[in-house]
């Protein structure tokens, strides 16, 4: 009985939480700067990556598709890069999202460049 308890609480942080993934990168994560910003290149590079890796579940714009959340949201958009980057290098398993460390460091950063203009075009 007490583990049934556990997972159903387990689940419902896990759930809960989910919208806030950049939150809960480690603060030295966060920290982390983007060494792309601001570059048109990266992020075009960002958005063609993007389309190979990310768009099957969250949409070719980035809408969300099923449980994969649309990442037009302001709680993307306001991330900290390093957060962006913690969560892309990392995956998050729980929700369903694997691990993208197999990209190199560059590409993830694209990522995260192309991530952080979509709320801004």
């Amino acid at each position: 009985m007490r583990a049934a308890i556990f997972y159903i609480t387990l689940a419902g942080v896990l759930s809960a939480t989910e919208p806030d993934l950049p939150r809960q990168a480690p603060p030295q994560w966060a920290a982390r700067a983007n060494p792309m910003v601001g570059n048109s290149r990266a992020q075009k590079a960002g958005a063609k990556l993007f389309e190979r890796e990310c768009a099957e579940c969250h949409g070719a714009g980035a809408g969300g598709i099923g449980k994969a959340p649309s990442l037009r949201q302001a709680v993307v958009s306001k991330a900290k890069p390093g957060a962006l980057y913690w969560i892309i290098e990392n995956g998050a398993i729980y929700n369903g999202m694997p691990s993208f460390a197999h990209l190199p460091e560059p590409e993830r950063w694209q990522i995260v460049t192309f991530l952080q203009s979509l709320n801004t075009r």
